[in-house]
């Protein structure tokens, strides 16, 4: 009796420079989503259902990372699969709210007592309507 062994092999395809740089892109914008967000690379792959190592990999550029993973990679960090990709327009990018000096004036006059915040408040609104006229 004759046994006839069948080999497979896998061939690795090869990606143009195009993907590469998509790929090596896209890597760059997952690390800074993720490092905006104060995330690790281990909390994320934890959330996504894979390895460290795979994250890694794909923020370096080195694994293409599923179709499939890309919408939740978004939901993370909310934000919308076109900024994964990169494609949103700068505007769209910034924060909405107020500047960081402002922010930082809002939170020393809300440790203020509340007589102090009523005559700043006051300021405010009397400084507001003189600018506007």
């Amino acid at each position: 009796m004759a046994v006839l062994l069948h080999s497979t092999s896998v061939t690795a395809m090869a990606i143009s420079n195009e993907e590469r740089d998509f790929f090596m892109a896209l890597g760059e914008r997952i690390t800074n989503l993720r490092k905006e967000r104060g995330i690790t690379q281990a909390e994320l792959a934890e959330k996504l259902g894979v390895s460290q190592q795979t994250v890694q990999a794909w923020e370096a550029g080195r694994r293409r990372i599923k179709v499939s993973s890309l919408p939740s990679v978004a939901q993370i960090f909310s934000v919308s699969l076109e900024e994964v990709f990169g494609e949103a327009p700068e505007p769209a990018r910034r924060k909405r709210g107020p500047a960081p000096k402002w922010q930082q004036q809002m939170e020393e006059i809300d440790s203020l007592p509340k007589a102090k915040q009523k005559m700043i408040s006051e300021m405010l609104s009397a400084l507001i309507a003189q600018a506007r006229n």
